[in-house]
């Protein structure tokens, strides 16, 4: 059942849009000695894309920030949109979903703060960790039980392809385990 009372298709998502800072991060923002930002991401994430994939879900990294570990860890991750120093992400998910002809029960979007609120209203399916704040929990159709940066983009991903059917087959493809 969806947020709004009506009910809710998994099985319609093709893209996760994701965001990083508080996340898939622990929303901390980090600066070595020559000034450079560093991130910590949480490898169990790793999981949710790679399943994710498995099943055909296109990921889109939606930020505010730019950073060059950003762009490593997703190119490691396989990310197909990554996309950096947007401040209107509604406008910018808004025009995404236009070019390319998708629809919005075909969104899910995991965030955790007040700049994810507009764009998280054009998606079909809300997930968020458990530190997000309020306003986005009030709105989430699930909220994970894991904080940002510690492995609540997998658990989010791993709820809908569980809701799916689609959670031990992917597994299984991606890490070769032959029995549960």
């Amino acid at each position: 059942m969806r947020r709004d009372g009506e009910q809710m298709n998994l099985e319609a998502i093709k893209y996760f849009v994701i965001d990083v800072d508080g996340t898939m991060t622990d929303a901390g923002i980090y600066y070595d000695d020559n000034g450079n930002e560093t991130k910590k991401f949480c490898t169990k994430d790793a999981a949710g894309f790679f399943t994710a994939h498995q099943v055909g879900i296109q990921i889109i990294v939606l930020t505010g920030r730019e950073c060059p570990a950003v762009t490593k860890r997703m190119k490691e991750m396989g990310v197909e949109h990554i996309c950096q120093n947007v401040k209107d992400k509604k406008t910018f998910l808004c025009n995404f979903m236009k070019e390319n002809g998708i629809l919005q029960e075909e969104v899910g979007y995991i965030g955790d703060d007040l700049n994810d609120y507009p764009p998280m209203q054009l998606a079909g399916f809300v997930g968020c960790p458990v530190d997000a704040c309020q306003e986005i929990k009030q709105i989430a159709d699930y909220v994970s039980k894991e904080k940002g940066g510690h492995g609540a983009v997998r658990d989010v991903i791993a709820y809908v392809l569980k809701e799916r059917g689609q959670w031990k087959q992917a597994i299984s493809e991606v890490y070769h385990i032959d029995k549960w």
